[in-house]
């Protein structure tokens, strides 16, 4: 390494010496061995975290041997030198913090749900030439057939009609909400647009109403649910009809 060091240095100071040389140090470079290295295979004995990786915990209050002195690592005094367990995080000795003192983005980048949507949207090229003439269009067949997107929080949005594209089938839309141009267009197309009633939130006080109308006709609040249920579980196929015949059966016996 030294006599090429030197070498080196040599042919910068004398440049017509390097031209002379370069066509040597061509064949030198070219005949240069190739040594190849075999990395160590993985055994039990040798494995270990890479160099510099892992750093060995501060021993803080064990002593002047640990290697933090008198005041073992905390200071003198003060309350993060106390026992306990400190400040919690955050914490600016009293002033206004940091995460307070920040001004706050509104709507969905505040992590507020101002920004979320209020609708699934669609729009009525969507439509144009995948229903027949007089068929009817709702949120349960357009998800059928996979046209809305309407998974995770959207899957109890209600959808909103919007007037992009054309329409020249006259179709029985029912949606939440229609845009003017939407309802003008299907209108013209000589179909039907129906706003369809939102799903009402469940509350307490309106839970309570629904009991005691049921009561008073005669019924009863479980039971209703049940069948409910059971028509809903029906309409999406998750029944299992040979089963559900023989409980019938057995009913009827009884």
């Amino acid at each position: 390494i030294l006599i090429t060091k030197m070498n080196t240095l040599a042919w910068s100071r004398c440049p017509n010496l390097a031209k002379a040389c370069a066509p040597q140090r061509r064949a030198a470079v070219q005949r240069a061995p190739v040594v190849q290295v075999r990395a160590e295979r993985l055994h039990l004995g040798n494995l270990a975290p890479a160099h510099g990786s892992r750093r060995r915990e501060a021993r803080k209050g064990r002593g002047y041997a640990a290697g933090q002195g008198g005041t073992c690592g905390f200071g003198n005094r003060g309350q993060k030198a106390r026992s306990g367990p400190g400040t919690r995080t955050g914490f600016e000795g009293g002033q206004m913090p940091l995460y307070r003192r920040l001004p706050k983005l509104k709507g969905i980048c505040g992590g507020m749900g101002a920004g979320q949507p209020d609708f699934v949207v669609l729009n009525l090229d969507k439509l144009e030439g995948r229903f027949e003439q007089g068929e009817e269009v709702t949120m349960e067949k357009l998800k059928e057939k996979g046209f809305v997107r309407a998974s995770g929080r959207r899957r109890n949005l209600p959808l909103k009609v919007l007037g992009d594209g054309e329409l020249k089938t006259g179709l029985c839309i029912k949606a939440g909400a229609f845009s003017a141009s939407a309802k003008a267009k299907i209108e013209a197309a000589g179909g039907q647009a129906e706003v369809v009633a939102p799903r009402r939130k469940w509350t307490k006080a309106g839970h309570k109403k629904q009991v005691e109308a049921l009561k008073a006709a005669g019924k009863d609040y479980a039971v209703e649910k049940r069948k409910r249920r059971a028509e809903a579980c029906q309409r999406k196929g998750l029944v299992n009809k040979k089963r559900s015949q023989a409980k019938k059966e057995k009913a009827a016996a009884k």
